[in-house]
């Protein structure tokens, strides 16, 4: 909300650090996010575009291997499309180019930075936030303007323009080693303040803005600097030199009180004469942090870092107790935040961290939810046999139930077979397009039905109780022509995989419904969000499983492998499953 006792409408949040120093965000509004979302998507058709005329001209180059440039231009345009906005935000300290064009971040509700899984998080329910623009709508609506995907990850979208710290420039900073004996300030607190913002973005002007701007405030201190230098720029300069080196004296806050303001703010305005050199030093070292984590620091630098942090917090409380201007309070926060989110953010993703992630991490988290798993079997079997039995019974209702094509192929099984074909029987050439295929379908149907639980755990039910029911029906219909064992021939090797992954998908979206409806003790928001912390990792281990089974389906189940051999490739299919989750269950134990 916005701030008490002001005029200012905009709604702001805040936050307070283990040192007590609260910081204040204002929240990025509906205007800002949209705009961002259409320069984002603009820029996704255009990766999309170049990366298809791309791998298309590859191909055409190369006539061999073509199919596998089609193949690569398959998973790289569907990880643009699924992948850009979670990749910028969780790699890229939560912005997007849309959004750091904007000037607008995403940070935890904590103020800390996001991390890869909270990003994806919230941009695999952007699906469901796009349904009859509910996303636009709870923004608009809600205090932090969040969406369904920031309820689930914990995060808030906030504006973040950066701000020079407006102090004296490198050529200025060396005139104040003799202030102690430089005398009282001779220009008001609002005076020296234009001097102070005129030299701090003086050398990022064009040089004909910079000598118009140096001759306007030149013509308002020339009547009380007779003897000035002819020169504009100079004399601008060389007034603020010598009124920081009052301030940053012994006499700096006896400033001027011409313009009646009162004397505390002069204090503030001797804090940033004196500090304004300490902040752009920890900003620089801030920067590096931000940008590599600790490990960018030496050791010596390390402590030094965590002194300059409670030294820029303590500088901020001061600058608010004594009314400090907008400009220094808002590059305070953002220096102090950055501080923070350094100080005490989690691991970093390294390649290490990554693969502990999905070798540990995730399956335990469906150790940590078997009932939720177990559940979601029972959704998807119990349709299934019921689809089996109807169609036994009423084969008539093949044609409203199943898709045209199953019942062509059904149609066309007993010839196949007479030829000795499989249900699938591709080129070798054309497998890995089967493949690459299989696998970004079966990913994007995963993330589908883990989104539909926000809707209290019913749209995963209906997405897998779906699947369930269609698979029972066909299978019931190969039942009834004699082709049941054709059908399962191919389903056999990947088949197990494949329903494993969409159950622990659902089971994800049910971790959500549940949060909703039965939070225990916890306030709705916070069970929410942890229910997405471990319903991510859930979703990580459907896309490992539905990886490994597209690939076999792509690669063996569409050739022309015996039915032995199939068979000990869906043993080893269940052996890896086995094997995956039982290491999750052992690192949950252990933990």
């Amino acid at each position: 909300m916005s701030k008490p006792g002001s005029s200012d409408f905009r709604q702001h949040l805040e936050l307070e650090t283990p040192e007590h120093v609260v910081l204040d965000y204002e929240i990025a509004g509906v205007g800002s996010r949209a705009l961002a979302a259409l320069v984002d998507w603009a820029l996704v058709f255009v990766l999309v575009l170049v990366a298809i005329l791309g791998l298309g001209t590859a191909g055409m180059a190369v006539r061999g291997p073509s199919k596998w440039f089609l193949a690569v231009g398959i998973v790289i345009v569907y990880g643009i499309i699924w992948g850009y906005f979670s990749l910028f935000e969780g790699l890229r300290q939560g912005q997007t180019p849309g959004k750091r064009w904007l000037g607008i971040r995403v940070i935890r509700d904590t103020g800390h930075g996001v991390t890869f899984a909270e990003a994806a998080a919230r941009n695999l329910l952007l699906p469901i936030d796009m349904i009859g623009m509910i996303g636009i709508v709870l923004i608009a609506l809600h205090p932090k303007a969040k969406r369904l995907g920031d309820f689930v990850a914990g995060t808030v979208v906030v504006r973040d323009r950066p701000v020079p710290v407006p102090v004296a420039p490198a050529s200025a900073r060396g005139s104040t080693a003799g202030a102690a004996d430089a005398g009282t300030p001779q220009l008001s607190d609002g005076e020296f303040q234009l001097l102070r913002g005129f030299a701090s973005r003086a050398p990022a002007l064009p040089p004909q803005v910079r000598h118009r701007f140096a001759r306007q405030l030149a013509a308002r201190f020339t009547e009380r600097h007779p003897g000035r230098p002819a020169d504009d720029l100079e004399f601008v300069t060389q007034l603020h030199e010598d009124e920081l080196a009052r301030r940053s004296g012994r006499f700096g806050a006896r400033a001027g009180t011409s313009d009646g303001r009162a004397p505390r703010r002069s204090v503030a305005e001797r804090l940033v004469a004196r500090k304004g050199v300490r902040w752009n030093e920890f900003h620089a070292m801030a920067d590096r942090v931000t940008a590599g984590g600790l490990d960018v620091l030496a050791a010596r630098e390390l402590p030094d870092f965590a002194t300059r942090y409670r030294e820029v917090a303590a500088d901020l409380a001061r600058a608010r107790t004594y009314g400090a201007d907008a400009l220094v309070l808002a590059q305070l926060e953002r220096l102090v935040a950055a501080g923070h989110n350094a100080l005490y953010r989690n691991e970093r993703q390294t390649w290490r961290r990554i693969w502990t992630f999905i070798s540990r991490e995730c399956p335990g988290a469906v150790a940590e939810s078997w009932r939720y798993v177990a559940i979601a079997y029972l959704v998807f079997l119990i349709p299934a046999g019921a689809g089996f039995a109807l169609l036994r019974d009423r084969p008539s209702l093949a044609p409203e139930l199943i898709p045209d094509t199953m019942l062509e192929r059904a149609e066309a099984g007993a010839a196949r077979l007479a030829k000795g074909q499989g249900y699938v029987l591709a080129p070798g050439e054309d497998r890995p397009v089967m493949a690459t295929s299989i696998i970004t379908n079966n990913v994007r149907v995963a993330f589908y039905c883990f989104a539909a639980g926000i809707v209290l755990g019913v749209g995963s039910l209906v997405v897998l109780g779906y699947n369930g029911l269609l698979l029972g029906a066909v299978s019931g219909h190969y039942a009834n022509v004699g082709m049941l064992g054709y059908l399962w021939t191919f389903v056999i090797g990947h088949g197990l995989l494949e329903i494993t992954a969409l159950c622990i998908a659902a089971a994800a979206g049910f971790l959500l419904g549940r949060a909703i409806i039965a939070p225990g003790d916890l306030p709705r928001t916070d069970a929410l969000i942890l229910a997405g912390r471990r319903a991510m990792r859930l979703v990580g281990v459907a896309v490992v499983l539905l990886i490994v089974a597209g690939t076999i389906e792509g690669f063996i189940s569409s050739s022309g492998w015996s039915v032995p051999a199939r068979l000990a490739v869906s043993s080893g299919s269940v052996a890896f499953l086995v094997i995956y989750l039982l290491n999750g269950r052992r690192s949950s134990v252990s933990h």
